[in-house]
């Protein structure tokens, strides 16, 4: 294998990072705070990490990137954004540790949104923005990632998304700089009418371009420590929401309006099913909190927007859920599990694959009754293929496996039940808070141990590369020539 296009391929990301760490630097100077300098001494770094990398391989092709390139291309990018983008946090004022520097940048490009820090509105303006900005540029890289690469790797049934243009089985994306181009125009359009929404809805314009970045992302990093529940406002929830549920659809659909209109996007199952979902749910526990002495206005606006944030994985907070009782949160924890469409900038199983899981027991179940009936499972009107059913059926054991592990570990450390499970869960669901009093949403991940934390961003890094992607490299075939 060679390895000169992929340390090219990196060396151009650092590159690029680095220049995204001189918008925090500006905004820190524009704003009068000490820690500018912190930003642009890591984006030095960055940048003389990232040249060297770039123009030490410049002469190697990177036109086509073979299956085993694309695999190693893929962890490596997004590890290596992860540790230096910990940089700023670690030089700053913020007085980080190094494994909460890593913590904190892990969970930001995973679109994780667990953090660290305590008091938000003590933190510089710069911080506040390079938090968002990596969770923003986390979402467009999994969008990408998802539609474009994934797909020609075979992962967890991602085969179900190829398109006409990614239909290569020997090279791995060929025009995917033109499909990036394409959503990246999508996001950064929606990202910039939801930052005047939330502006016009009362939002200060700082905190309008953070949130916008970060609910597009479905990330769920705030300028406050409380949150949304911080303003108070039932209009920006409203368009808080709505931002949710655009960055939990198929973003390949949105390159399709221009010509076909919303057709596409609402004629598409899991679409159909996760609409469904939102819909149930919100209406169960709203009836739920209503019959616990909450009136149902209030109750329709809590669940509708804490539902929505955890099954979307953003981690948006109104209010501490953990005190509405044992029925909503058992649900809540359930959704962290669930995710949003394929495609999208979700994570978790998404509603793709669990339609797959339950078109195959149905056919599992029709097969007992009927032995020598040929049972054929359909997914948005297709046959699904042996292979991709037999290769979700594999993701779906090794997330559980992956859950119960991760979770097993942070009990081992000490952790009790409800923060072990949750922590788990909200870590490989890229979900963001977790249950109980230490980091739930009133809470933090600041005093979970190190070496917890560590595996917590084991887990962000497995949830948000489908895992597939991480465990085949530990295989020897993959380094054989």
């Amino acid at each position: 294998m060679k390895f000169a296009p992929i340390i090219y391929l990196i060396g151009m990301l650092l590159c690029i990072l680095s220049l995204f760490m001189m918008i925090p630097a500006f905004v820190d100077w524009f704003y009068g705070n000490n820690d500018w300098p912190a930003f642009v001494g890591s984006s030095l770094a960055t940048l003389f990490v990232g040249a060297i990398l770039f123009l030490s391989n410049k002469d190697s092709t990177t036109e086509h990137l073979e299956l085993r390139q694309a695999f190693l291309l893929t962890n490596s990018a997004w590890i290596s954004i992860a540790l230096f983008g910990s940089l700023p946090f670690l030089f700053s004022e913020i007085n980080m540790s190094l494994t909460d520097a890593i913590f904190e940048s892990t969970s930001g490009i995973t679109t994780t949104g667990a953090t660290v820090i305590n008091n938000l509105e003590a933190t510089s303006h710069g911080i506040l923005i390079w938090r968002a900005l990596l969770q923003w540029l986390g979402g467009v890289g999994i969008i990408v990632m998802a539609l474009a690469v994934l797909p020609m790797l075979s992962i967890g049934g991602m085969q179900l998304f190829k398109t006409e243009s990614y239909e290569t089985p020997d090279k791995v994306v060929p025009k995917a700089a033109s499909f990036a181009a394409g959503i990246s125009i999508v996001y950064i359009t929606l990202t910039i009418v939801w930052a005047f929404m939330l502006w016009g809805a009362g939002m200060p314009i700082f905190d309008s371009i953070a949130h916008a970045m970060t609910t597009l992302a479905t990330g769920g990093y705030s300028t406050r420590s409380d949150s949304l529940a911080a303003f108070n406002s039932s209009s920006i929830e409203i368009i808080i929401i709505f931002g949710m549920v655009v960055g939990s659809l198929p973003f390949v659909h949105y390159l399709a309006i221009t010509k076909k209109g919303f057709r596409n996007l609402f004629k598409d199952d899991q679409v159909k099913l996760f609409l469904t979902l939102i819909v149930f749910v919100v209406f169960i526990v709203s009836i739920y909190l209503h019959f616990n002495d909450m009136p149902f206005l209030e109750a329709l606006r809590l669940a509708s927007f804490n539902v929505i944030s955890i099954i979307t994985g953003t981690g948006f907070g109104t209010s501490d859920f953990n005190n509405w009782g044992g029925f909503p949160t058992t649900i809540l924890l359930i959704l962290m599990f669930v995710g949003g469409c394929a495609g999208s900038t979700t994570c978790g199983l998404r509603m793709a694959r669990i339609q797959v899981l339950v078109a195959n027991a149905k056919a599992q179940i029709s097969k007992l009754i009927r032995p020598h009936a040929v049972v054929v499972s359909y997914y948005n009107q297709k046959p699904i293929p042996e292979n991709v059913a037999e290769s979700v059926m594999g993701f779906f054991f090794l997330y559980i496996i992956s859950f119960a592990v991760i979770a097993c570990l942070l009990g081992g450390l000490g952790l009790d039940l409800i923060t072990a499970i949750s922590g788990a869960a909200s870590a490989i669901g890229n979900v963001g808070p977790g249950l109980g009093d230490i980091i739930g949403p009133s809470g933090s991940y600041q005093s979970i141990p190190e070496l917890g934390k560590l595996f917590l961003c084991a887990g962000m890094i497995l949830g948000r590369l489908e895992i597939f992607a991480i465990l085949v490299m530990f295989s020897p075939l993959f380094w054989k020539n």
